[in-house]
């Protein structure tokens, strides 16, 4: 399912076969968490501005509108009219974001829906269920997301969980992949590393649910609290664990330099929520000026784009003068156009970064973008 064609230092260029298409890696994944990209992008929208995987959260969808019912509309691809890859969260770092509405046990967590306060349990058998209900491409396995720091004696115990609900995974995803009625019985199952900023106990997970052998694994568990350089120490440790011909995810992350340097460092698939919510926020990122507060009063009579050697709709058509306007005047139309605009340039900066590999420069533009792309320009 995974060809890696190219690489250049730890940096990887390859493809990744799924039932509803190729992704071409390294990859950004645009995040719709409920089935929709906040600030009211369509999947046109999506394809308009080149996103190759959308993902979307099992825990929210399993809460609403259910995966009963989407199960019920033909799967998440028919629900969302979106035919590219979809990836889903297995629900699992709502064990880490819910710390105060739910309770582990070995069987699985308890919730209290963030909704309505009813009680939701979800364990690794109920999770593959909801996802196989969705349909999507990639099912991520059910984990405990650690908080960091975490006491070392905890973190083990929890690892040595999240290997043994990862085995449940593996056996429920088979038997739901055989049945008759099932969505997408092409699903696959990407397992899960954790073990906090302890690298010895990353590499012991990574070792172990490397036996599984799964059609791909994740770094989870990251960008959690810790710093910038805990994340890449840990992400360093554990890649030469992770097998070679599988694709590396890091998940939740991060900012165009954290992920040229995850890319630095052997990683393949990528996903975040800070574009589209710094977007809507008015910080915008752009090749030509850092990252901008479209809010300020500079801009007020800026009938430049945006970012002028940017093509991606909302710079094709508007000023800064204008998206400026929108945020003061509160207008829907202004996180939109935002947003479409922040997902294009991750979408561009991944294009680069796999031409770059395919052109043996990707340490040029590692040395020329890394640490500057995103730099705050006001």
């Amino acid at each position: 399912m995974f060809k890696l064609h190219k690489t250049q230092g730890k940096a990887r260029r390859g493809e990744f076969h799924t039932p509803h298409g190729v992704i071409q890696t390294p990859v950004f994944m645009n995040v719709g968490t409920q089935a929709a990209i906040k600030g009211a992008l369509s999947a046109d929208d999506l394809k308009n501005i080149h996103c190759q995987v959308e993902l979307s959260n099992t825990y929210h969808l399993h809460l609403r509108p259910g995966s009963d019912v989407v199960k019920a509309m033909g799967g998440l691809h028919k629900f969302m009219n979106w035919d590219g890859p979809i990836l889903t969260d297995s629900g699992g770092f709502q064990v880490f974001s819910l710390a105060g509405l739910r309770k582990i046990k070995e069987e699985g967590v308890t919730f209290a829906s963030h909704i309505d306060g009813r009680k939701v349990f979800m364990g690794p058998e109920e999770s593959m269920q909801v996802q196989s209900n969705l349909g999507s491409d990639i099912a991520m396995a059910f984990d405990e997301c650690i908080e960091n720091p975490s006491p070392r004696d905890y973190v083990e115990k929890s690892c040595a969980r999240t290997t043994r609900w990862l085995e449940r995974c593996k056996e429920e995803l088979a038997r739901l992949n055989s049945l008759p009625d099932t969505v997408n019985p092409g699903q696959v199952l990407f397992g899960i590393n954790q073990g906090g900023v302890y690298e010895d106990i990353r590499i012991k997970h990574m070792q172990d649910i490397a036996k599984l052998d799964l059609p791909g694994y994740a770094i989870g568990g990251l960008a959690v609290g810790e710093s910038t350089e805990d994340m890449y120490r840990i992400i360093d440790a554990v890649e030469p664990h992770m097998p070679v011909d599988k694709p590396r995810y890091l998940m939740g992350v991060g900012t165009p330099s954290n992920i040229i340097e995850a890319v630095a460092r052997g990683v393949d698939f990528f996903d975040c929520v800070m574009p589209a919510r710094n977007a809507r926020h008015g910080h915008l990122y752009t090749w030509s000026s850092g990252t901008i507060n479209i809010k300020n009063e500079k801009y007020k009579l800026d009938d430049s784009p945006i970012d002028p050697i940017c093509d991606c709709p909302t710079c094709k058509s508007h000023s800064r003068a204008y998206l400026r306007h929108l945020f003061k005047a509160d207008e829907m139309l202004a996180m939109r156009l935002a947003v479409q605009h922040n997902l294009h340039f991750y979408n561009t900066l991944m294009a680069q970064i796999r031409e770059a590999i395919d052109n043996d420069t990707f340490d040029e533009f590692r040395q020329k973008w890394s640490g500057k792309i995103d730099k705050r320009n006001s």
